[in-house]
C-alpha cells in the first residue's frame, strides 16, 4: 500500500468526520440519507461516465487500486547500480555477456532495453523504441487521471442538486415548523457529500496518479540514458556519473557503497 494516500485518507475521514462531532453535527444523518448519497455518488459517476468511453470508466477499481497501491518499488539509486554493473560487464565480456543476465532482471523496460541492445539494435531505433514506450505510458495514464477529475469536478454540483431537491420537499411542508430545520439540515447532506468525495478522493487521487506517472517516466528515462550509454561502450564509471545526477544526494553515498 501506498503510505501517503493511506495516511491522507486517514487524516481526511478523522479530522473531518471528528470534527464534525465536535461541532454537533448529526453523523448518523450523513450516512442513512440515502437519497442523497445515491444523487451524488451515482450522479456524478454517470456524468464523469458519459464524457468518457466505457472501457475508462470501467477501470475505475484500477484507477482507485493503483493510488492505493503505489507504483512498484524501483529506488534510482538500485537502478544505477544494475546499470553499472551492467556496463562493467559489457564493456569487459560484450554486449551478449548480458544476454543471460537479462532474463533475471525483474525491471520489464530495463530488461526490454538491454535485450534490445543485445539484439545489436540500431541506436536511433533503440532510443526510439524505448520512447515510444514512455509516450505510450503517459497516455494509458491520461485516462485514469482524467476520468478522477471529472468526478471530482462533477460531485460537487450533484451536491447542489441533490440540497435544492431538499429544500424543495421542505417547502412542501412549511405548514409544519417542526420539519423545517429537519428538511434543511438533511437537504446540506448531498452538498458535504459533493464536496467531500471531490475534495478527499477524487481530486487527490487524479493528482496521485499524475505524480506516479511523473516517477514512472523518470525511471524509465533513467533506464534509457544508461542504455544507451551502455551501447556506445561509455565508460562505466563516466556511465555512474551521469546517472548519478538523476538520483536525489541524500541517497547517492548509499549507491555509492554498494
Amino acid at each position: 500500500m501506498e503510505k501517503g494516500t493511506m495516511i491522507g485518507l486517514g487524516m481526511a475521514f478523522v479530522g473531518v468526520f471528528v470534527g464534525a462531532i465536535m461541532k454537533g453535527a448529526d453523523i448518523v444523518m450523513l450516512f442513512t440519507n440515502i437519497p442523497a448519497i445515491l444523487i451524488v455518488m451515482i450522479g456524478s459517476m454517470g456524468a464523469t461516465f458519459i464524457g468518457a468511453p466505457f472501457a475508462e470508466g470501467a477501470a475505475i477499481g484500477k484507477y482507485i487500486g493503483k493510488a492505493v497501491k503505489g507504483n512498484p518499488e524501483n529506488p534510482p539509486k538500485e537502478t544505477v547500480v544494475t546499470i553499472v554493473h551492467l556496463t562493467n560487464r559489457a564493456r569487459t565480456e560484450g554486449l551478449l555477456a548480458l544476454e543471460e543476465e537479462a532474463k533475471s532482471i525483474e525491471d520489464p523496460f530495463l530488461k526490454k532495453g538491454i535485450q534490445l541492445a543485445v539484439d545489436g539494435t540500431d541506436p536511433d531505433a533503440l532510443r526510439k523504441t524505448l520512447r515510444a514506450e514512455v509516450a505510450a505510458l503517459k497516455e494509458r495514464h491520461k485516462a485514469g487521471q482524467a476520468f478522477l477529475t471529472n468526478a471530482g469536478v462533477f460531485a460537487p454540483t450533484f451536491g447542489i442538486i441533490g440540497a435544492v431537491f431538499g429544500l424543495m420537499a421542505t417547502m412542501a411542508h412549511l405548514d409544519d415548523p417542526a420539519a423545517i430545520g429537519h428538511g434543511i439540515s438533511a437537504a446540506f447532506v448531498a452538498t458535504f457529500w459533493g464536496v467531500f468525495l471531490a475534495n478527499a478522493l477524487y481530486l487527490p487521487m487524479a493528482n496521485k496518479l499524475k505524480r506516479m506517472t511523473g516517477e514512472e517516466v523518470e525511471h524509465m528515462e533513467l533506464v534509457i540514458e544508461g542504455v544507451m550509454a551502455m551501447q556506445a561502450g561509455t565508460s562505466p564509471r563516466v556511465v555512474e556519473e551521469i546517472l548519478m545526477s538523476r538520483v536525489p544526494p541524500a541517497e547517492r553515498d548509499q549507491a555509492e557503497a554498494a
